[in-house]
């Protein structure tokens, strides 16, 4: 038979036993409830479906380091003298032959008063780089080029053999609204536009990047909305592409 301390302790311990198990049931019960009232973190949707980060897209070598402005000396001495160049011809008129000769005398002139005053002062002559084109290099250059002039072609041939109405359409809507915009500024301001918004966008979409993916996604939900209202009304009344969707 148990002494009455045997029976005493092991009561003691059968009591330690429930007050363990009560603080732990009620523990894990408190932390399910807390996880519960936790907002459940969505994930955010990129624009167009973008999976990596910018940099990543735009080929995350120098090109996009200077495009996203990750050395701003660097990429602001470009803006500046591409907006420099753009001055000239457009704000004062100057010419590109006049521009190039121009520029290659000031270059000539440089290098041969710096050739010649070096024996004067005992410093050595300038070294002029050697810029030798590789034949690689070059049949690398024209193979790219080929693929796109290639694809380009393509594409044309397409569009005008009367199989896709649709694209027809997109691709006249396209070169249309192109020749308003080229009747209203000349192809070097058109040209510096478009090189302005590349430089600059990507960096301040990077900057903002979560309000304008929530801007750009309910853009493209109602630009879909109305894509449909159309179709309805209008693209699927045309025979050619009515008989395509039955297909």
């Amino acid at each position: 038979m148990m002494s009455e301390s045997e029976e005493h302790g092991s009561l003691l311990e059968k009591i330690n036993e429930k007050i363990h198990e009560y603080k732990h049931s009620s523990s894990s019960s408190s932390s399910d409830s807390d996880d519960d009232k936790k907002p459940k973190k969505s994930k955010k949707k990129k624009l167009f479906g973008r999976k990596h980060p910018l940099h990543h897209v735009l080929g995350g070598g120098k090109a996009a380091d200077l495009v996203l402005w990750r050395n701003k000396q660097t990429s602001g001495s470009i803006l500046a003298g591409v907006t420099v160049i753009w001055l000239l011809f457009e704000g004062i008129g100057y010419h590109l032959l006049t521009f190039l000769c121009h520029t290659l005398i000031v270059f000539l002139t440089v290098w041969f008063v710096w050739s010649n005053a070096a024996s004067f002062v005992n410093r050595s002559p300038p070294k002029f780089p050697e810029v030798i084109l590789s034949e690689v290099q070059c049949l690398k250059v024209a193979h790219i080029a080929r693929k796109e002039i290639n694809e380009a072609f393509y594409t044309l041939r397409n569009v005008a053999s009367g199989k896709d109405l649709k694209t027809y359409l997109m691709t006249v809507a396209v070169l249309w609204f192109i020749s308003i915009i080229g009747s209203c500024f000349s192809f070097l301001t058109l040209s510096y536009t478009i090189f302005l918004m590349a430089y600059t966008l990507p960096m301040m979409y990077e900057k903002y990047e979560d309000q304008v993916d929530v801007v750009g996604e309910k853009a493209l939900i109602e630009i879909k909305k109305q894509y449909k209202v159309i179709d309805a009304k209008l693209l699927s009344k045309i025979p050619m592409l009515s008989e395509k969707k039955q297909h």
